[in-house]
């Protein structure tokens, strides 16, 4: 668990952390550098979900080695199965991190959104759905893993 508070927004038990997989944690269906050490840090503390449409064909082989819950989606309503996952797992107990369109509900929908402006780049949408935006998938699960940076961010 991480527990944070944040002046004028409250107090945070965040048990979950939901991770799109195409652009965000992986892009052209690799794996980005830096993730994996984090991922493996942020287990230790929190349940690290993907949740993914699985674009690439090749979740399971990107994700074999990893501490996660591979959570498979379908190709319809990819908004609103993402946004019932958060839904699942406790809004208000679950950050989400993610760049799309399809991201933007569970982005909105969770205690804390981080949107990320990767390689792929992010949707108006998706920004405009999350409580703090970050130019790689690294910086916002170190966001997770130095909350006080959280807190220097979003504090009002």
């Amino acid at each position: 668990m991480v527990e944070i508070t944040i002046p004028g927004r409250g107090r945070y038990s965040i048990e979950h952390v939901i991770v799109d997989l195409n652009g965000t944690v992986a892009q052209d269906g690799k794996m980005l550098k830096g993730v994996k050490e984090r991922i493996r840090e942020l287990s230790r503390m929190l349940d690290v979900i993907v949740v993914t449409a699985d674009t690439n064909r090749n979740a399971e082989v990107l994700l074999h080695d990893f501490p996660v819950t591979l959570n498979r989606i379908k190709e319809v309503k990819e908004k609103e199965q993402k946004l019932e996952l958060v839904v699942q797992k406790g809004a208000h107990t679950t950050v989400s991190i993610g760049n799309g369109c399809n991201d933007a509900a569970m982005l909105k929908g969770s205690a804390i959104g981080i949107c990320i402006v990767g390689g792929e780049g992010a949707s108006t949408e998706a920004i405009m759905a999350s409580d703090v935006v970050v130019f790689n998938v690294n910086d916002a699960l170190d966001l997770l893993l130095r909350p006080q940076r959280l807190k220097a961010t979003l504090r009002s």
